[in-house]
């Protein structure tokens, strides 16, 4: 039995100014790195150091929140995998959700060209997780640990869906840049352990 706890990476200037990120490589701001350094303050009375390891998506915003929640943590350096990439949403990235509300009308069922589908992101952060899970227990002292995990919104949405049989998040659900969600790993099944909107 594994803990895993999701955190979304801290705020950027495109989230800000709700311009859409996808794949695109988009450094942390300020307030940002600030929102790392609180989930980090967050997560010292979740964590055992001795016992977690700490893992993120490759993209720079994900990264540098990783880096700044191991360093305060004692978890070292991320374990990188491109996998765990924000969805990338195709001719949708660098528009702001204005324009895009122009193009292709609601959200959650836009049909947006060449953006991974919503299906297929799933299918690909429920089994990078399993790796990254594999990979953190074949290290000496993770046993039955937890791993921390920093990647992005659409991503954590869909394994937050995968684990609650799709009760949440709620359509329309903002998940916070910095947030924290819990889930447990058994039996090579996940599982939420609660939920809040954060």
């Amino acid at each position: 039995m594994t803990r895993l706890i999701l955190i979304r990476h801290g705020q950027t200037e495109w989230n800000l100014a709700r311009r859409i990120q996808g794949s695109t490589d988009i450094p942390l701001n300020d307030t940002g790195r600030a929102q790392a350094a609180d989930a980090a303050a967050l997560l010292q009375d979740h964590i055992d150091p001795a016992t977690a390891r700490l893992a993120a998506s490759d993209l720079s915003r994900a990264r540098e929140t990783a880096e700044i929640i191991g360093t305060r943590l004692g978890l070292g350096v991320p374990r990188l995998y491109p996998e765990l990439r924000e969805r990338a949403y195709g001719d949708a990235e660098g528009l702001d959700t204005t324009e895009f509300a122009r193009r292709w009308g609601d959200w959650w069922s836009a049909a947006v060209p060449n953006a991974e589908s919503r299906a297929d992101l799933r299918e690909r952060a429920v089994g990078r997780l399993s790796l990254a899970l594999a990979d953190a227990s074949r290290e000496a002292g993770f046993a039955d640990g937890t791993l921390v995990v920093v990647s992005h919104g659409a991503l954590i949405r869909e394994v937050i869906g995968h684990a609650s049989a799709d009760e949440f998040p709620a359509p329309g659900e903002r998940l916070a840049n910095g947030s924290a969600h819990h889930l447990l790993w058994e039996g090579g099944r996940l599982s939420l352990l609660s939920y809040a909107a954060a």
